[in-house]
């Protein structure tokens, strides 16, 4: 099998992708390893930039968005009992997020991609990236079948595209990387919930118990985090406990309450941040989490990997059209630069809202202190909009 570009991976990434070279003209085969059940319900990020919700009205994926989404206008910062509205239209000359479960938009991409883009294979396991320094790399790949029964395979390619994730083989296939990485020693007990949302926008909420968050998928689904120890089972939280957990943290000095349902889903998410650098060997490219991982604090995970696939596509494009290869050799240099800016972001909001293990009364006031600054000053609220809607793409 043969194609111009080999994808790894069809998570948003690998399936942006995709779309964006077939709307070049660039062909490409997308490889799998779990088949498109699993791929349209794991649950992950709902929050897109306004660079990202643009991105997929441009490649023809916005339809059922702009239908079904939830603009989001601002969040609440909630601390000591106080509540402030950061107005992002305001504050960034009318920019916005959208609230869009990475879900739906991957089932959005399959669906095109299956109906007028190139291969995508499900159950097609990626093994090995080979020849990445050569002008002929492939993907070594097994594909699904019965037990005893898979048949292994190559993809060969002009280039290669890892987006299979932190344990996927394309960031493997990089040699004499360099790794920065810092563990937090907490996590987020997170539930879903058929309640409606108890406010319309998300609520970011600092508390001497630990970090909350309000948000949610649709009008009557209510998501809904807790700050917990990195080592929790979901399933010791009852949930009266979660709930009454839930409203402790966001209390207030008004007489807003939080309203109640029926809890479907909840699991412990990590929080690490993770950059690998560089993000190219040869003519293998890394994209998404294969690259780079932000605590979900800052809602910039799936949006980061928009950037990446927007600025690759665009530099395969200039290649194949008779440019240089100015743009791919400048690929890793150009992602890098939003990566650390959204990982500086990432970090800045999770330390700001959450207790550490060991806080003391100092640092439990320097928070309220800096949670104040964006509550009196329109140039910290600024920045904070700006970077929270997102960073310029390429």
């Amino acid at each position: 099998m043969r194609t111009t570009v080999g994808i790894i991976g069809a998570g948003p990434a690998g399936l942006l992708l995709a779309r964006l070279l077939h709307n070049a003209g660039i062909d490409s085969v997308v490889l799998e390893s779990r088949d498109r059940s699993y791929v349209e319900h794991r649950q992950r990020a709902g929050i897109l930039e306004q660079g990202t919700v643009d991105v997929l009205r441009a490649a023809g994926a916005g339809e059922r968005m702009d239908r079904e989404g939830l603009r989001h206008d601002g969040i609440e910062l909630r601390f000591a009992g106080r509540r402030h509205r950061v107005d992002f239209p305001a504050l960034t000359g009318g920019r916005s997020v959208m609230v869009y479960a990475q879900t739906e938009v991957c089932k959005d991409l399959i669906a095109l991609q299956l109906a007028d883009g190139g291969p995508l294979l499900f159950e097609a396991e990626a093994l090995a990236v080979e020849g990445a320094e050569t002008d002929r790399p492939g993907v070594r790949f097994r594909r699904g079948g019965p037990a005893g029964a898979e048949a292994e395979d190559v993809l060969e390619c002009d280039y290669v595209v890892g987006c299979d994730g932190f344990w996927g083989v394309a960031r493997a296939a990089v040699p004499d990387g360099r790794t920065f990485e810092r563990t937090y020693p907490y996590g987020w007990l997170g539930v879903l919930a058929d309640v409606a949302p108890s406010h319309d926008e998300l609520v970011y909420a600092r508390h001497d118990r630990g970090f909350a968050l309000l948000s949610m998928r649709s009008p009557s689904v209510s998501r809904l985090y807790l700050q917990v120890p990195a080592d929790t089972d979901a399933d010791s939280w009852s949930d009266d406990e979660i709930w009454a957990e839930l409203e402790r943290r966001f209390e207030t000095r008004d007489d807003w309450t939080l309203d109640r349902g029926p809890i479907t889903q909840k699991s412990v998410t990590p929080m690490r941040s993770y950059v690998h650098e560089p993000m190219r060997h040869g003519r293998l490219f890394l994209a998404g989490d294969a690259a780079h991982i932000v605590p979900p604090t800052g809602a910039k995970g799936l949006n980061l990997a928009v950037g990446d696939v927007v600025t690759l596509a665009r530099a395969l494009a200039h290649r194949t059209r008779g440019g240089s290869d100015e743009l791919l050799d400048a690929y890793s240099a150009t992602c890098l630069r939003r990566v650390w800016q959204a990982e500086r972001f990432s970090y800045d909001m999770t330390t700001l809202l959450h207790r550490a293990p060991g806080a003391t009364p100092f640092d439990d006031r320097l928070q309220l202190a800096r949670l104040d600054r964006f509550a009196s000053s329109r140039a910290a609220e600024t920045d904070l909009a700006e970077a929270y809607t997102g960073f310029p793409i390429g």
